[in-house]
């Protein structure tokens, strides 16, 4: 594990506020020099620990999400879940319940598209569930558990100015090509994205200025939570009643241990990430927080074995 300290918490909750702010905005409002972020932030990104990517606002595309789970055989969810991570589609790739499953996120162009079909077949796969996802209720601003480092005015000064989401949007071939440059490394510099998208970098340095306005897309900062002392991470799949499916969900939006949580089709009709100390602060969660809410009819809870990738980057294997 990469040494890890409250400089380098601070450095991450900063790119969590603005993935492309400058090393010198960045040290400015820590207090340090350029030259201690920028050797900080490539020691994190040469190591694998925090890497900033651009993710598709489904939304705002008008894409549709699904949560999938598929069952396997013991000896065949290692190569699904490869095969999963490999696609351009998918993101939070899984394996679960000690490796007997895996569960992901898959993107498709609209409601109807044929996703059952694209997904891997054969005799070790056992079953396939997909839940449509309704509407993202909590971590949509990134899990607070790496974004409690700085202090509401050091935000302030970082924090950039509300995005336009009336602009009209229409992605272009160009777009693609460098939103798909950005899912790689979200702060690759513009000369180099112009050489990867043989577009000149002033159209380059326009265009993603006007992607993040018109909330095309989003930045996200990936970091594995053991970095900040979080050693348990599960999937919760619950039962809600109907009319107390608002309430449960802005109750989780108050709750640490929720990375992110959504609505979602299907009997268990909210999910969430959920991310604690150790087993022990697990059972604590459920019994005490989440486990008293009322209108929680049942609670699976899926404990996350290794994950494949995250919101674009595939892990390396281990």
């Amino acid at each position: 594990m990469v040494d890890f300290d409250q400089l380098d918490e601070q450095l991450v909750h900063a790119l969590q506020v603005d993935g492309r702010a400058s090393f010198s905005r960045i040290a400015a409002v820590l207090g340090v020099s350029d030259r201690t972020i920028a050797r900080r932030y490539h020691r994190l990104r040469e190591t694998g620990a925090v890497r900033v990517v651009a993710v598709p606002s489904s939304p705002r595309l008008g894409w549709v999400d699904w949560l999938v789970r598929i069952q396997c055989a013991p000896d065949s969810a290692v190569a699904v879940a490869a095969a999963m991570a490999r696609r351009d589609d998918t993101s939070w790739v899984y394996l679960t319940s000690g490796g007997l499953e895996v569960t992901c996120i898959t993107h498709t162009q609209s409601q109807r598209a044929p996703l059952l079909q694209k997904l891997p077949r054969g005799p070790r796969i056992t079953s396939v569930t997909a839940q449509c996802m309704l509407r993202a209720v909590a971590g949509t601003a990134g899990w607070s558990g790496r974004t409690a480092a700085l202090t509401e005015e050091q935000v302030d000064r970082l924090r950039t100015p509300a995005l336009e989401y009336d602009v009209p949007l229409e992605l272009t071939a160009q777009d693609q090509r460098l939103m798909a440059e950005l899912a790689k490394d979200a702060r690759a510099a513009y000369p180099a994205l112009a050489a990867a998208t043989g577009m000149p970098e002033s159209t380059v340095r326009r265009r993603l200025g006007e992607l993040l306005r018109a909330g095309a897309m989003y930045l996200d900062v990936e970091a594995d939570p053991m970095l900040f002392g979080y050693a348990t991470e599960a999937i919760l799949w619950m039962s809600v009643a109907p009319s107390a499916l608002t309430t449960v969900a802005d109750a989780l939006t108050q709750h640490p241990e929720i990375a992110y949580a959504a609505a979602v089709t299907g009997a268990t009709n909210l999910f969430g990430f959920v991310v604690c100390a150790d087993p022990d602060a697990l059972y604590d969660y459920l019994s005490e927080r989440i486990g008293t809410l009322p209108g929680i009819t049942h609670i699976e809870t899926v404990p996350l074995t290794t994950t494949v990738k995250r919101a674009g980057t595939l892990l390396p294997r281990r």
